[in-house]
């Protein structure tokens, strides 16, 4: 493929390792990031600080250092969490009141792709304003050079992944799920969503069955979690007499179900499913928001529930 084939977007960008995504491109679409965090703020302020993660591809830890020193030369403090979920940048970024965050990850397309997203200081990936900003500062070429007495520090997070579990514990009943003592498959398909999945499965007292546990790119299946790409993993769950299946994309940004009989229950599904059990308990009963993307069926959910 060309050039042509990165793929720009107000919330970061896409393309093929080598070919569109470059090592020059990084740096500067990071420059363009890093002027768009100093602009925002007054001039005798302290440095931005940027986290930066990644997904488990093979090509992440070299955007990594790609980026990080891109960052730092624009002026940028970084606090590296290396390998991390992309939902876990989120966390970090309001825990360390940091003023933004690069995830390097592709989501769930092959693995010649890697990509950036870019986060704001909420946590959230940048909104259609602040991402376009960003987006025409790097096609205009805007990143400028600190002075070598102004480059920023780089840190590391010693354990990215224990204010996030703490996060997810708080929401449910860690006791009784822990009685159940679940066998749990747990499929990251050799992406970063296995250093968090297996211990919040293990905290929740359940036994886990682990597929492609390390974060090394090295896919065992199309990275998509759809039903055809999954049909080899949804034997293995009633093979191994599990529960459930729980089955990530690289970066544990999107989850897909199978049940204790090897039955597909896709992604839309998932959401569906907790829209529900919301729904009819009386502590989490009322409105619900979604977003453009989200099936019709919380929709449908909401209304017969009268909220």
């Amino acid at each position: 493929m060309t050039s042509a084939s990165l793929i720009i977007s107000v919330s970061g960008l896409r393309g093929i390792v080598g070919d569109s995504l470059t090592p020059d491109v990084a740096a500067r679409y990071a420059g363009a990031f890093a002027c768009r965090l100093k602009a925002a703020r007054p001039s005798d302020a302290k440095r931005p600080q940027v986290l930066i993660g990644r997904d488990g591809r093979s090509s992440g830890a070299v955007l990594r250092d790609v980026i990080g020193g891109s960052l730092r030369g624009c002026g940028c403090d970084v606090l590296d969490a290396d390998l991390v979920a992309t939902p876990t940048i989120g966390v970090l970024v309001r825990d360390h009141d940091a003023d933004g965050a690069i995830q390097i990850t592709a989501s769930h397309n092959p693995a010649p792709y890697n990509g950036i997203k870019l986060f704001g200081r909420s946590g959230r990936v940048l909104d259609a304003s602040a991402g376009g900003e960003v987006r025409d500062a790097y096609l205009a070429s805007q990143f400028a050079w600190s002075a070598f007495d102004r480059f920023g520090s780089i840190d590391t997070i010693a354990d990215p992944h224990a204010s996030h579990i703490d996060a997810v514990l708080a929401t449910v009943d860690v006791e009784r799920i822990a009685e159940r003592r679940f066998r749990v498959l747990l499929d990251s398909n050799h992406g970063s969503g296995s250093l968090l999945g297996r211990r919040l499965l293990a905290r929740l007292g359940c036994d886990v069955v682990l597929v492609g546990g390390e974060p090394d790119g090295d896919f065992e299946h199309l990275p998509e979690p759809t039903a055809d790409n999954l049909s080899g993993v949804a034997g293995r769950v009633a093979q191994h007499g599990c529960d459930v299946g729980f089955c990530q994309d690289p970066d544990a940004d999107r989850l897909a179900l199978i049940d204790a009989q090897g039955r597909y229950v896709g992604e839309e599904y998932t959401l569906a499913l907790c829209v529900q059990r919301a729904l009819r308990s009386a502590a989490t009963l009322g409105p619900i928001v979604i977003n453009m993307a989200s099936s019709s069926m919380s929709e449908r959910l909401a209304t017969a529930a009268g909220v």
